[in-house]
């Protein structure tokens, strides 16, 4: 196996075959099609459920309607985050061919923090996935605790009324499938952001590194230069590499920023009302793995802002810290360059407006929580 195969292999191979089903992932058969249908299902479903949502709107059941629009509104969170993704297939194109050149050109003292960056993503990667499709589980279980009134696992304004049980079974069925493949989905694109991150820290890592050993008495002065600005270039991939993911990923954060905030209201406010209420286990069992989940959800992206953040001021740290009093004036001006560029930090931000951050987190559990609160004292 050649190195430029093998360094796909930096990619879950759960998140390759998830972006593989949606037509993005670089060479993928029948790309146009997929796209088609994923996005044609997606609508299908998203319709069905804004129906029922307006024509039940006015009744007086809140609780009924914070757990249809908790549903709603994270289907409509992945069906604009795949449309945003399929806008930017190219660019996202350049961002697996620029891990791929990475993975080509990276020498034996870089294989092992490349590897290990590799290992933490693709370990993670496994544990959100199955998170998620153990959120669809429970989630499926409070809905059959009612089976006896035919409740859908989705709430949906349905064209045919379901009068048989193979009718009702059947789209049961459906539903389940769907929401099983809709929530591993919307784990793959958040696995892709945490691959992606932890790829450029472990570029970052490198070249702290290389910064280190730059002025080490068994390198040749010669060499020091040469070396000095390969830093210099390869500091200058790391900013192109995090501003495309930047680009790709902005507009989602945005959109997850909001729909997180309303989402973990809705649920909030059930588990709430759920509790020591009769009949209200199931909705328990749906909601609390649900709450947890879109917290995590919320958390990866904050945590990924500010950990990128945090890795590329380190780049700055490491330079000043390097022997560059022993340099020449003109070994010392690139070391200069790379300590000046690294003051203005990567980041990724919520629609340009603000970084993702920790403090954003928690701004998104205050304002949820803060919401619930108004609706349960109104209920």
């Amino acid at each position: 196996m050649n190195k430029g195969i093998k360094s796909m292999n930096t990619v879950c191979g759960s998140v390759e075959f998830g972006l593989r089903v949606i037509g993005v992932w670089p060479g993928t058969s029948y790309a146009i099609l997929r796209r088609v249908c994923c996005v044609f299902s997606m609508a299908v479903f998203q319709t069905f459920q804004y129906r029922y949502l307006i024509v039940h709107f006015s009744e007086s059941n809140i609780f009924l309607l914070m757990d249809v629009m908790s549903a709603t509104l994270t289907y409509s969170l992945l069906f604009i985050k795949l449309i945003i993704i399929m806008f930017n297939v190219r660019l996202l194109d350049d961002i697996i061919a620029h891990v791929v050149e990475d993975w080509k050109n990276c020498d034996v003292s870089d294989e092992y923090t490349m590897n290990r960056m590799a290992n933490i993503s693709r370990w993670f990667s496994n544990l959100i996935i199955g998170s998620h499709a153990v959120s669809v589980f429970l989630y499926a279980i409070g809905t059959l605790l009612k089976i006896e009134t035919r409740e859908l696992i989705l709430k949906m304004e349905l064209p045919f009324k379901m009068e048989s049980t193979l009718v009702y079974l059947s789209v049961l069925v459906t539903q389940f499938v769907h929401q099983v493949s809709a929530a591993s989905m919307m784990a793959v694109l958040n696995c892709l952001l945490l691959t992606l991150v932890l790829h450029a820290c472990g570029q970052i890592d490198i070249m702290r590194q290389k910064l280190s050993e730059i002025t080490g008495k068994n390198v040749e002065r010669d060499a020091n230069e040469s070396v000095a600005k390969m830093l210099i270039v390869r500091h200058q991939k790391i900013i192109s590499f995090s501003k495309n993911i930047e680009t790709l990923f902005s507009n989602i954060a945005l959109l997850q920023f909001v729909s997180n905030t309303l989402v973990l209201c809705s649920l909030g406010f059930l588990i709430v009302i759920s509790i020591g209420v009769p009949g209200g286990s199931g909705m328990l069992v749906k909601s609390v793995f649900f709450y947890i989940l879109v917290n995590l959800e919320a958390f990866i992206y904050c945590f990924l802002g500010e950990y990128l953040s945090t890795k590329s001021k380190m780049i700055g740290d490491a330079a000043y810290e390097a022997l560059w009093y022993e340099l020449n004036p003109i070994q010392n001006r690139d070391i200069l360059f790379i300590i000046v560029r690294s003051q203005k930090y990567l980041t990724l931000t919520i629609g340009k407006v603000a970084d993702l951050s920790l403090r954003q987190f928690t701004n998104i559990v205050k304002a949820s929580a803060s919401y619930m609160s108004v609706l349960h004292a109104m209920y």
